[in-house]
Order: C-alpha cells, then sequence, then structure tokens
C-alpha cells in the first residue's frame, strides 16, 4: 500500500491507457484510467451490452503452498475453504477478532497444497502483514502481485469474443472455476470465470511482461463485437447497479459481514476461523445496522459520506446513517445508492431521506441488486 509522499506506481498497461487518451488518477497509490473517450457511460453500456476490457491488474495475488496451506486459508477466512475442488474458486471475507472485515478476496484452490489469494489494490501490504503474523509459520506465503498482470474480459459476448484467442473450451468453465493451463493469444495464462460487473465474463491472470500483447488482443478482440476498454468509472457504476460492495465504502476494518449483508460468506462449521466468536455473537444477538440499497425518488444524486435520516428536516425523526456509494444507473435510469442504517429502519419500502449538501431527498430502501443480467 502506498503511504506518504511515495509516487503512485504504474500497472504494465499505463503507457497502453495513455496512448488511448485515458483520464488517469491516482487511486489508492496507483495510476489507473478513469475512463477513456468518448466517456464512462458508453463504457458501461458496452459491459452490459457486449464486452469490457479492464485493466486490474493493480489487485493483489498472494500465494500459500505446502501441505498445511487449506488449514492456513481457512484460518484466514469466514467461508468454507473445504468445500472447494481443485480449478475452483469462491468469495470470502477475511475478519479481525472483533468480526470486522479485513478484506473481501477469492480464495482460488490449485492444489490441496496451493491456493491463491486475490486482494484489494490498497490492502495488499496490509493483507500479506495479516496473514503472515496469523498463519506464516504454517506455510509457505508468496505475493506475487508484482509479477502479475489481470485484465478483466465482461460482457454477455465476453465467451464469444475470447473464445477465438484460445484452444481451451471456455463452456468447461461454471462461474468461479478455473483453469490454469490456457494460452490466450498465445501466451501463457490463468482463465477464470470470475468478475465483478454482474455481467459474465472472465478475469485472465499473466505475467507482467506479456500484459501489453494480451491487452492488445483481447482489446482487438472487444473492438470486433462492439466492446471497448473500461476505467474505474464505469468499473463502478457497474458494481454498483449489481449491488457488489467496495472495500473501503461499504467494507471496512469496522463493519463486519452481518451488518454488510454478506452473512451468507460466515460458515461456523467451517473451522476455528479468526473472528468466529465475535461473528457469532451478532448471529445470535443481531446487529444495529445494516447495509442497504435504496432508490431516490426526488432529484438528486447521493454521494458517499451524506447523511440518511428517518424524516425530512420538518419531522422528528433522527440521522439513521450515512451513504457509502451512489450514483446515476445508467442501465436503469435511476440514482441508486448503498449506505448503513439503524437495523429497526432496514426493511425493504421504508422511506428515508438523504442529505444532499443541505436539501434533503426522499429515497425508498429496496431489496436485492438494482439490475440483474438477463438469463440465456
Amino acid at each position: 500500500m502506498i503511504t506518504g509522499t511515495a509516487e503512485p506506481r504504474r500497472t504494465p498497461l499505463y503507457e497502453a491507457h495513455k496512448q488511448l487518451d485515458a483520464k488517469i488518477i491516482d487511486f489508492g497509490g496507483w495510476l489507473m484510467p478513469v475512463n477513456y473517450p468518448p466517456g464512462i457511460i458508453d463504457e458501461h453500456n458496452a459491459t452490459r451490452n457486449a464486452v469490457g476490457v479492464f485493466d486490474v491488474s493493480h489487485m493483489g495475488e498472494i500465494h500459500f503452498r505446502g501441505p498445511r496451506a487449506t488449514a492456513a486459508v481457512q484460518h484466514l477466512v469466514t467461508n468454507d475453504v473445504s468445500k472447494l475442488a481443485d480449478g475452483h474458486a469462491l468469495y470470502a471475507v477475511a475478519c479481525r477478532t472483533s468480526g470486522g472485515i479485513v478484506d473481501d478476496l477469492i480464495v482460488y484452490r490449485v492444489a490441496a497444497d496451493h491456493y491463491m489469494l486475490v486482494v484489494n489494490a490498497s490492502n495488499i501490504d496490509k493483507d500479506f502483514q495479516w496473514f503472515s503474523q496469523h498463519v506464516g509459520s504454517w506455510c509457505e506465503l508468496d505475493d506475487a502481485s508484482d509479477e502479475t498482470a489481470l485484465i478483466s474480459f465482461q460482457g454477455p459476448k465476453a465467451a464469444a469474443a475470447l473464445q477465438p484467442l484460445t484452444s481451451f473450451d471456455l463452456t468447461a468453465l461454471k462461474s468461479f472455476d478455473f483453469t490454469t493451463t490456457a494460452q490466450v493469444a498465445g501466451l501463457p495464462v490463468w482463465i477464470a470465470r470470475t468478475g465483478y460487473t454482474g455481467e459474465d465474463g472472465f478475469e485472465i491472470f499473466c505475467r507482467n511482461t506479456d500484459a501489453r500483447a494480451l491487452w492488445d488482443a483481447l482489446l482487438a478482440a472487444a473492438r470486433e463485437i462492439g466492446g471497448m476498454p473500461v476505467g474505474l468509472g464505469a468499473r463502478d457504476t457497474l458494481r454498483l447497479e449489481s449491488r457488489l460492495s467496495l472495500y473501503g465504502n461499504e467494507l471496512t476494518d469496522d463493519t463486519t459481514p452481518f451488518e454488510a449483508g454478506l452473512a451468507w460468506v460466515v460458515k461456523f462449521d467451517a473451522g476455528n476461523f479468526i473472528g468466529k466468536d465475535a461473528l457469532l455473537h451478532q448471529h445470535t444477538g443481531g446487529v444495529r445496522r445494516k447495509l442497504v440499497g435504496f432508490v431516490m425518488l426526488g432529484r438528486g444524486v447521493a454521494r458517499h459520506g451524506y447523511t440518511i435520516h428517518q424524516t425530512d428536516p420538518a419531522g422528528v425523526g433522527g440521522r439513521l446513517g450515512s451513504v457509502t456509494s451512489g450514483t446515476l444507473g445508467p442501465t436503469i435510469q435511476k440514482n441508486i445508492g448503498l449506505g448503513y442504517v439503524a437495523a429497526e429502519c432496514s426493511a425493504p419500502g421504508t422511506r428515508i431521506y438523504i442529505d444532499c449538501r443541505g436539501k434533503w431527498v426522499e429515497a425508498e430502501i429496496v431489496k436485492g441488486p438494482f439490475y440483474r443480467r438477463p438469463r440465456p
């Protein structure tokens, strides 16, 4: 994690983004494209309708190797690692003893003695230190983030566009399956059927030195069917429409899986994972706040940090919590958001008010994702 006055880091695709006239910003210590011409809406729509190509090489890859690798990973995460077979992955969180979330991540089982955890870019150093502190003596830990590039290829036409570039039969990969033995455009890669957009798609791992050639091949294939490169801006609108949480917004060291609506990744029979006692207490005793999704009923966009209230300024209701994320959903054409509110006021259908810089705008809490991709 970059701190202090350190220069922002660059992914191996930085020059490619510059050549595409991307708007580049400092994102958590990384110089990353926020959007390309013509803009975020076009990138969002291209991903929903065709395919988007994302540079996510800033994400971290940490390998666990050795006879106790399974036990080590299970001690760190709340989901049940024993359910995984080789070539399968699962979503999980790692928690502190308090139940607060260290990070959300994906666990990939390569073999019984080899796992890879993909972690958030801003948490790489924090996570590696946490993992080393608790299971560093159990197995070999290897932070391969600096040697690994990751390109996400997302959208309803992703499989059709990717298949001509590889001899690997992509239909063999179901959701959260992966292979370590494929080639794409003649380059050795790992292909996972995972993503962060709410669409079907793939995440493709390669060596840093192969990243530019892989990017160019994927982008050319995407453009042939109406796809395009996609930056952080549309990545955020896509994940928010699909109600996928972002670490640093919805998930933090001070939020727990039960507060964040992630009870489904907590498996109490999975072993003695860190945070189990605190989470058992919440499971039986309930939580005081919950993460909710809401749709704005009045004119206004909720932004991170805006306060959420029970009634309008003339009413008697008090503050319920605060917004964690908010935007216009380009696909659904509604202003949407996520935020934490008091548990007793979290039911779908509840009317709330968002203080949008002094303008109180009515909103309604809704259940589930704002957008679901059409099923074939």
